[in-house]
Parts: structure tokens; C-alpha cells; sequence
């Protein structure tokens, strides 16, 4: 039995934007960060050296992708890992760059 063209396209899509918001070297730093412990916004935007604007648009992707929440308390925003796989995709990441680098230093 043949299966249409569009099946399975939207689970694509919804890996490939999860892919993005990873794409991005203050994302994966912030993931980096929130993977350690919940934060405030204002600890984050400390940590990284960024303006709150940009922490803002960084934020907006990953809480997007499904990959962070986020909770307003007052005018204080609270930060965390949405779920425990995004910490695993996180250090699986992190595996994948080096066993790439070793492999690339092997062949040169």
C-alpha cells in the first residue's frame, strides 16, 4: 500500500524547526544553561552578555520549537528546560561535534 506524499511531513517540519532553534550558538548556550538549573531572564541575559531584546527574540524561538518555557512572575520572567529530552538532544549534540572533529583530525 502506497502512502501519500504528505505523510509524515508535519512530523518533519516540526523536527526541522527544533533543529533551528538549536542552530544557533546563544541558543545552544542558553539550552546550555537552563540545562543546568532554572533561571531568571536577567541571570540569562548576565550569563551570555546580551542585550534583553535579544535574549527576548532568542527565547521566543526556543519556547516555539517547544524546547524552553517559560512562567512571568511580576515583571520577572522564569526560565526552564521544557523536558528532560532536550537536555539529552543537548549532550547528544555535544557527542556528535566531537566524534566529528576526531574523525575529521583522523582523515587530514
Amino acid at each position: 500500500m502506497k502512502k501519500s506524499s504528505n505523510s509524515g511531513h508535519g512530523g518533519y517540519e516540526h523536527q526541522a524547526s527544533i533543529c533551528k532553534a538549536f542552530a544557533n550558538p546563544t541558543r545552544l548556550q542558553l539550552i546550555d544553561l537552563l540545562g543546568r538549573k532554572e533561571r531568571w531572564a536577567s541571570e540569562l541575559q548576565a550569563g551570555l552578555g546580551i542585550s534583553k531584546a535579544n535574549l527576548s527574540q532568542h527565547l521566543s524561538i526556543l519556547r516555539t520549537a517547544g524546547v524552553v518555557l517559560t512562567q512571568r512572575e511580576g515583571k520577572q520572567l522564569y526560565c526552564g528546560i521544557s523536558m528532560p529530552e532536550v537536555r539529552q538532544a543537548a549532550t547528544l549534540f555535544r557527542t556528535l561535534t566531537k566524534a566529528v572533529s576526531r574523525t575529521k583530525r583522523r582523515s587530514e
